[in-house]
């Protein structure tokens, strides 16, 4: 049987990946199971698939948890220590699917032991690109791509050559607030921009796909994962979501991905790789759905772009300075402190205000050196917050 563990387990893509886990019975051993405060599904779900380890990576849960568990031979464990430790025992395959920049250390610690890493965080290519794919070089791990965009760039260079791309196409759908008038945007609030109008997803990951700061990240990502030079990368705006991702190449022709807005397509994807195996997702009939819309984004309505190609161009720590900003800020709108156009502005100033201090651009992308940086943005972001205005 396979080893496998998941990380962020009780998330979407966690629950996601652990109902394809399920369905296969006898083919997987499941190791170890993370996540944060929803205790009673964490500890459903250790006891169904009869995990070796539970870990909530909050100290003051861990009795709680223990409680759930108790009479199962289920370890217990809290903290983030506790699931760096956790992502440490040997298993065939991971999943990274813990929000933030908290997923880059377990992500490292499975690439360590030469794991291969299903990665749905995308922060951690964000953040720490070079460190993480260097990591995966030096002990012969793999990474696979979770997130539909890059699974499905990854799928379409399958016997592919990179010397022949000539471009990458991502797609986004636009998000909560594709279609308001750009000034409305102001005044939009927590629950208006915590509603996706194709996937269902969490409530951060939503609100980032409202200001297209999700796919600003996969901007980056990209970069970083296929090694490609930033005017190689476009973005569409294709409301449908059933087109992932184009690969464009040097004869002109376009490969595109096509599915239903399913992760499990994605998951399934990286879950079973090398192999391509039947997934219970939707069918798309396209004589059904008829057409497919393509438009390029209005950069007024989302300026989380513009603000990733800077990113890309300035490199070294400048990845993980927006990433620490941008989480920042959404915690800044989630609790009322800053508004929905004002998030965008945070990152920006943040960046400004860093990219001022020697050596950022050029230093060497280490942990050490990223940790640093993600807490010191982390502060100068939240000191913006009353600037505004």
């Amino acid at each position: 049987m396979r080893r496998v563990s998941v990380f962020g387990a009780t998330g979407s893509i966690g629950q996601s990946a652990l109902d394809l886990i399920a369905r296969e019975a006898g083919t997987y051993d499941v190791v170890a199971l993370t996540g944060g405060r929803n205790l009673v599904q964490l500890a459903a779900d250790a006891r169904r698939l009869k995990a070796d380890i539970a870990v909530t990576c909050y100290p003051e849960c861990y009795s709680e948890l223990k409680g759930l568990l108790a009479d199962t031979d289920v370890e217990i464990a809290a903290g983030p220590g506790a699931i760096a430790q956790a992502a440490a025992r040997p298993v065939d395959w991971a999943l990274s699917a813990i929000v933030g920049a908290a997923g880059l250390v377990p992500g490292l610690e499975a690439l360590s032991h030469g794991t291969t890493l299903a990665l749905a965080n995308k922060e951690s290519l964000v953040t720490a690109g070079p460190l993480l794919l260097g990591r995966a070089k030096a002990h012969g791990a793999t990474i696979l791509p979770v997130d539909s965009e890059h699974s499905a760039v990854f799928q379409a260079l399958v016997g592919e050559h990179m010397a022949a791309v000539e471009r990458i196409i991502i797609t986004a759908s636009g998000g909560a607030f594709r279609d308001w008038p750009l000034d409305r945007l102001a005044t939009a609030t927590l629950a208006e921009a915590s509603s996706h109008p194709n996937w269902e997803m969490g409530q951060r990951i939503t609100i980032d796909s409202a200001s297209m700061f999700n796919k600003a990240m996969e901007l980056i990502e990209t970069k970083e994962f296929f090694n490609v030079s930033p005017d190689m990368i476009e973005v569409l705006v294709h409301r449908e979501s059933l087109v992932h991702a184009l690969v464009g190449f040097n004869d002109g022709a376009l490969m595109a991905h096509v599915g239903p807005p399913d992760m499990r397509h994605a998951i399934g994807y990286a879950l079973h790789w090398p192999e391509r195996r039947a997934l219970p997702v939707e069918r798309l009939d396209l004589a059904k759905i008829g057409s497919l819309t393509f438009e390029a984004p209005d950069h007024a309505r989302y300026p989380a772009l513009g603000i990733a190609t800077r990113v890309m161009d300035e490199s070294g720590l400048s990845g993980a300075v927006f990433n620490a900003a941008k989480e920042r800020a959404l915690d800044g709108f989630i609790a009322g402190e800053i508004g929905f156009l004002d998030m965008a502005q945070v990152v920006s100033r943040t960046l400004d205000k860093m990219s001022s201090r020697d050596g950022l651009q050029n230093a060497s992308v280490t942990l050490d050196n990223v940790l640093e940086t993600d807490r010191l943005a982390r502060i100068y972001a939240a000191e913006t917050f009353n600037q505004l205005g």
